[in-house]
């Protein structure tokens, strides 16, 4: 059987760009690699864009010429769980610090099964249809383990979400594929009681010391836990 192609994912107001440090590592390791930009996270984007359209985006990466590894971070995990079951060569699904929703759920209703307020929870501002993020506050709580060069440029990066991503619920059933999850033990966006329930979801369940952004702030480790 070919070697699996690895489809990067991003969680809400990240891109393509969020794994500038990560994809090396993977060409050093011999992995085929493909990446998007969410439409539900990108600047401009129409109201009603949601998990829908963020899902459609995610198989129209995969193609059809690999078997494929699905790789979802933060609300990436929402995005893989409704592409799994149309993606007809999917291998694996792992979970970087994500949600994992059961059927009907949505990214909010899922992140509240812990009514604990976290530092991202803070940075959060409402813009009409959207929401955006404090810089200031949004670097502490994703870049906390990064160097200052590294934590300025992602947090110049950031875009806005669409409410509407955040609202529409799961409704692809489940996959019967092996399912890998990352937990972030110092991670203040996704708190790690939640991760712990998130993972009793998965087959497997990792550990990584790191902030919620290992792909930057840990990319060599993340890139063995996700291809071990």
């Amino acid at each position: 059987m070919p070697q699996p192609t690895y489809v990067l994912v991003h969680g809400a107001w990240g891109g393509a760009w969020c794994w500038r440090d990560l994809t090396p590592e993977l060409d050093v390791r011999g992995i085929a690699w493909r990446t998007m930009d969410l439409p539900s996270s990108r600047e401009g984007a129409r109201a009603t864009t949601d998990l829908d359209d963020d899902a459609t985006c995610v198989l129209e990466s995969c193609g059809t010429d690999a078997p494929i590894v699905l790789v979802g971070h933060s609300y990436g995990g929402m995005v893989i769980t409704q592409a799994a079951p149309l993606v007809a060569s999917l291998q694996k699904l792992v979970y970087v610090a994500a949600l994992v929703p059961l059927i009907g759920q949505s990214a909010t209703a899922t992140s509240r099964m812990v009514r604990v307020r976290t530092q991202l929870d803070d940075a959060i501002e409402l813009d009409g249809d959207v929401l955006r993020l404090d810089p200031v506050l949004a670097s502490s709580a994703l870049y906390g383990h990064c160097a200052p060069a590294t934590q300025s440029w992602a947090t110049s990066k950031l875009s806005t979400q669409t409410v509407a991503s955040f609202r529409a619920p799961r409704s692809a059933a489940d996959v019967h594929v092996p399912t890998r999850y990352v937990a972030c033990r110092d991670d203040h966006a996704i708190d790690p009681s939640l991760q712990s329930i998130m993972a009793s979801r998965c087959d497997e369940l990792v550990m990584i010391e790191s902030d919620h952004s290992p792909f930057l702030s840990h990319p060599s480790d993340l890139a063995d836990l996700l291809i071990a």
